[in-house]
């Protein structure tokens, strides 16, 4: 009697190991190993987990990446588009070095990693990151990485942004719903004309838009992140991405585009288990974009938010868009009305010249008769720049003082300028020292 059980065990564990073919770490699984349907694999720290879900209400199975500790907060999809039924899913390591989702000997989804590698092994890393790599080489030379293929979460040290030398571009895709993790109709991507900012578009329509990367954060975004983490914009000549990371290694947050188009940034309360938003874009009914027409700006303090700029007139009662009141001649006389920290212009028909300092740009803005707005923005640490508008002006939002704002100098004729006489008589004495 006291043999059998110990058999059975034995037996039993080869069974399991030799058809998991996992290495000695749980987190790793080997060359010809698998994971089939009801069996996950679990990153070092068990931060994370990957496995086979069923989304909401619905039965379909997808294979996927979440946290250990709440399920529900799926970070990463690999068969989006693909679903498998009846629970027959089987996620296997080719000899190859290929990670391949198969079922019934049909393969749904695969890394499509070329060449081959001598001793291929997969991992989940406690980052969240599912990697393939050679495990002879250096251990942080990857040959394929979820982080590359993002899904509707962005995770601390995840990329969006664009790699300059291929054209390829990672960003977020929404859900199609709760119950359906398919690549629905919303995007959050980085903007890379000009000064790199934000966007949440619908198709081929924006939806939201942060301000500019002003060297610290984001225009528009509320001014708290230091405290809770960092945002991060690399530009050089191969990649321009954003990215962020925690203030702490206690801090558990994700950056989630839910299926409604809102993104909401989300932190663990290890106390009451659950998710608190710390906060959620589009902020409020200024934060939708273009809610204003054009040469307005949006302030949700007023019960009529949009507002025709100084120096600017409503063009039509059922219109939104603003006409000049008087227009540019570029004559002497023009100057500027000043917008306290406001989020600054899309950046449609902009020129930025980091070389010229605030008293530089306002004379580079005056010289051109097309300028019709100027700021002296932050272009990275330390360092400013003259950023100038041609044409209308779009989407300017008043920010309150939690908000990153700036100082937007909008240009007016001299008639436009009107009662502003301190600033007119300023003005000629400066063109005269022009001359």
């Amino acid at each position: 009697m006291g043999k059998a059980p110990i058999c059975t065990w034995i037996c039993f564990l080869t069974l399991v190991f030799s058809h998991l073919e996992l290495s000695d770490e749980a987190d790793v699984i080997g060359a010809e190993g698998s994971i089939s349907d009801g069996e996950t694999l679990v990153s070092s720290l068990e931060t994370f987990q990957l496995g086979f879900f069923s989304p909401g209400k619905s039965r379909n199975r997808y294979l996927g990446i979440w946290y250990k500790n709440s399920p529900g907060a799926v970070v990463w999809v690999a068969n989006r588009n693909n679903p498998i039924a009846e629970g027959k899913g089987v996620l296997t390591l080719s000899d190859t070095g290929n990670i391949l989702l198969n079922q019934t000997n049909t393969v749904v989804w695969s890394t499509k990693v070329s060449g081959a590698a001598r001793n291929p092994v997969a991992q989940l890393l406690d980052t969240g990151n599912l990697v393939l790599k050679d495990n002879k080489s250096m251990p942080e030379s990857y040959l394929w990485q979820s982080f590359e293929h993002p899904s509707d979460t962005l995770l601390p040290g995840m990329k969006i942004g664009w790699n300059l030398k291929t054209g390829e571009e990672r960003y977020l895709t929404s859900w199609t719903s709760a119950d359906d993790p398919s690549l629905g109709s919303f995007t959050y991507r980085l903007d890379k004309n000009g000064l790199p900012q934000l966007f949440i578009d619908r198709g081929s329509v924006k939806r939201y838009r942060t301000g500019p990367w002003n060297g610290i954060g984001f225009g528009g975004v509320p001014a708290v992140p230091n405290l809770v983490f960092k945002p991060i914009v690399i530009s050089n000549e191969n990649e321009v991405y954003h990215t962020y990371e925690p203030a702490s290694n206690s801090i558990t947050m994700r950056l989630w585009l839910n299926q409604s188009g809102y993104l909401q940034r989300l932190i663990w309360e290890q106390k009451s288990n659950e998710w608190d938003v710390l906060y959620s874009a589009p902020f409020d009914k200024c934060g939708s974009y273009g809610s204003c027409g054009v040469n307005s700006i949006c302030s949700s303090r007023r019960a009529d938010a949009c507002e025709c700029i100084k120096g600017f007139i409503s063009k039509s009662q059922e219109s939104k868009n603003c006409l000049r009141e008087s227009p540019l001649d570029c004559q002497k006389g023009e100057g500027f009305t000043r917008l306290d920290g406001v989020k600054v212009p899309d950046l449609l028909k902009i020129e930025l010249n980091e070389s010229l300092n605030p008293t530089g740009c306002e004379a580079e803005c005056l010289k051109n008769c097309s300028c019709t707005a100027y700021a002296n923005v932050n272009v990275s640490e330390g360092r400013t720049g003259c950023l100038m508008w041609f044409g209308d002006l779009f989407d300017i939002t008043e920010v309150s003082d939690m908000y990153r704002g700036e100082d937007v100098f909008i240009r007016l004729s001299a008639s436009g300028l009107g009662m502003n006489t301190s600033y007119a008589c300023s003005r000629l004495f400066y063109d005269i020292y022009l001359e």
